[in-house]
């Protein structure tokens, strides 16, 4: 296993081989001859270590958790495609709700898919609901059913069983999302035998209308398999690969098969860092797909396990039968891993294959234009403000706050024109807070780059990796310093950045201003704007990077203000402090529920006591009704931290 650093000691790039000695030959050959992306890796790096290990399974779990671990920019990671709606039930919830979700993995939620499209899902929810009347609606309509007493259209036309307002208890509505569940994880032969019987006793029953339901049931039910028509007949459970790819570039894409019915698909096209063939294709894939859907597949257990019986690949690697015991491992039962050959399985693989290959043209359509217009747009600012270099790495700053209360501020940053969300950051301003955008400006400026002054000063000699944290081995958060800081206003924010830098000894970053009325670019103690072209695709990159940031630095802002008001619920409360206020709404999430909470949960917040927690709930229970902000603040979804 090696890893190869850049001049900053980031890890750009691991790999593994069998013989180190000739990987890094293949390297450090002729730069002329080299892959692209390979040429572009190996004059980033500044530094190549490694580590023996004893097996192939070894190998490839510690490559997994390297690329986890460190995010090197040369390596692809197989992350779910979050754009690909799925079929989900929350099956932690009292009354379990069906629904059309995307998104990332939630504990208590079984999903079925990922699908090709949403409306392919609604419609066989549709259909099924005749047969499964389990609730589809949202947490607000619910209660507000509930509340009046009266339950929606889908309660009076029996596509929903009505638990709002009490016609089905808690366990039948639960029997009923089962009976869903069983059927779309492919138990479909069950329940077709079992309506098919109950028909059969109702006829003989005479009851006609009863019969005519469960036949018209057994119809939708038909209807919604034909939607996932059979491929393999013999209820095969398999996952089936296919790539399309060329020098630069690879289209993977998956259909997963489960009790011989297509249950969902998914697709990727990735950059290409060395050349690759199929087989080296087949195991990257494999290794960081199945490991990464390992990991999901833990914090949500009811789903299953997601490494199927057999895995279909067009070509196997070298190291196939290592590839298959690491499978096994993660499955905890015997995987196959081959090629298919003949019959059904060798159609669909074919299949699997164009689509493939399908995706991989329209991807070219588009990329085309986007590294086109990113290239472009680098260039136009390196040009238009007098860099010696393209702004590879772009940061920008924005300010946010309300008559100058709840001031905060964001940080974005852009590697490549393209944004990168791990790290962004988000300040609360307390110093300048009062004394304006330009000040607070420079407060976060000066904050920023002092921390990446002390992150790259405090390290030993001896270590020589400045910017990395020696305990954990992983960059810290300021460790590397932009090309080009945008700030969001004109002349005065744009030289109160530089002042700063200037201050801090800084002078390898260049500064610049969006202006939001004209959208002019303003450069350090320039009297006069730099005008961008209208069509320019400098101006539309540096728009972009400035509206992210202000996005980012209003939703930090809703965040703190929405606490704000929340802990305004508790003023006058004796024996609350600022401290007991926010323990106890991070506790509970919100006031609403915590005016929900009994005595002895609001005992076990830590610090409060069982006078404290009479005291609170007394308070609370006075004022039900008043009102307020009662909406807990959102969750951080974008890996972002607070500076």
């Amino acid at each position: 296993m090696y890893k190869f650093r850049d001049e900053h000691q980031r890890v750009i790039y691991v790999g593994k081989a069998k013989s180190l000695r000739g990987r890094l030959n293949s390297y450090f050959a002729d730069l002329a001859g080299l892959h692209p992306r390979t040429r572009q890796m190996v004059t980033t790096a500044a530094a190549v270590e490694w580590t023996v290990v004893s097996t192939e399974v070894e190998a490839l779990q510690l490559e997994y958790n390297w690329i986890k671990e460190f995010d090197p920019r040369f390596n692809v990671r197989y992350r779910d495609d979050k754009s690909y709606p799925v079929l989900a039930v929350t099956l932690h919830e009292e009354f379990p709700r069906l629904h059309v979700y995307r998104g990332p993995r939630k504990k208590g939620v079984r999903y079925f898919g990922p699908y090709a499209h949403a409306w392919a899902i609604r419609e066989t929810l549709d259909l099924l609901l005749r047969v499964f009347p389990a609730r589809t609606c949202s947490a607000g309509v619910f209660r507000r059913h509930g509340q009046i007493g009266r339950p929606c259209l889908l309660g009076y036309i029996d596509k929903c069983s009505a638990p709002c307002v009490g016609r089905v208890s808690e366990e039948r509505h639960r029997e009923i999302v089962s009976d869903f569940c069983d059927f779309l994880a492919g138990r479909t032969d069950v329940m077709m035998r079992r309506l098919e019987r109950e028909m059969a006793e109702a006829a003989e029953a005479l009851e006609f209308e009863r019969a005519a339901r469960l036949r018209d049931d057994l119809g939708a039910l038909r209807r919604a398999m034909e939607k996932q028509a059979v491929v393999l007949g013999d209820g095969t459970d398999a996952d089936v690969v296919a790539f399309a790819h060329d020098e630069l570039e690879a289209a993977v894409q998956v259909f997963h098969v489960r009790g011989g019915r297509v249950r969902g698909q998914r697709g990727w096209v990735i950059d290409k860092v060395e050349e690759m063939d199929v087989p080296a294709l087949v195991e990257q894939f494999l290794s960081q797909f199945y490991a990464e859907q390992a990991e999901l597949a833990a914090e949500s257990p009811e789903n299953g396990s997601p490494v199927p019986r057999e895995v279909l690949v067009p070509e196997l690697p070298a190291d196939a039968d290592a590839l298959a015991e690491w499978l096994s491992g993660l499955r905890g039962a015997r995987v196959r891993l081959r090629v298919p050959r003949r019959g059904d399985k060798r159609a669909l693989a074919d299949t699997v294959a164009r689509n493939a290959h399908e995706a991989f043209a329209q991807h070219k359509l588009r990329r085309a234009g986007d590294l086109t217009a990113r290239s472009a747009a680098l260039s136009e600012l390196q040009e238009h403000l007098g860099l010696d270099t393209a702004p590879l790495r772009i940061e920008c700053v924005d300010i946010s706050h309300i008559a100058g209360s709840d001031v905060v501020a964001s940080l974005v940053v852009f590697e490549d024109g393209v944004p990168r969300k791990s790290e962004y950051r988000r300040f609360a301003l307390r110093e300048a807070a009062t004394e304006g955008d330009v000040a607070s400006i420079a407060e976060v400026v000066r904050r920023r780059f002092a921390r990446y002054l002390k992150e790259n000063g405090d390290t030993e000699p001896a270590e020589d990796k400045p910017g990395i944290d020696p305990e954990t081995g992983r960059p810290r958060k300021f460790a590397y310093p932009p090309n080009l800081l945008v700030v969001d206003g004109a002349g005065p924010q744009a030289t109160a950045a530089a002042d700063v830098l200037a201050e801090l000894g800084i002078t390898d970053v260049a500064v610049a201003g969006l202006a939001k009325r004209l959208e002019e670019v303003w450069l350090p103690a320039d009297p006069d704007p730099v005008i961008l072209p209208r069509t320019s695709e400098a101006l539309y990159l540096l728009q972009r990077v400035r509206d992210e940031a202000h996005r980012f630095a209003i939703r930090y802002h809703r965040q703190k203000r929405s606490k704000r008001i929340q802990s305004s619920a508790l003023d006058g409360v004796p024996g609350l402090g600022q401290a007991r206020k926010a323990a106890l709404i991070k506790h509970f999430g919100s006031v609403r529920k915590l005016r929900q909470a009994s005595v002895e949960e609001i005992a076990e917040v830590p610090g409060f006591g069982r006078r404290t927690a009479e005291t609170v709930h007394a308070a609370l229970a006075g004022r039900q009704g008043a009102g307020g902000g009662e909406n807990g603040a959102g969750k951080n979804k974008e890996g972002e931290s607070d500076a």
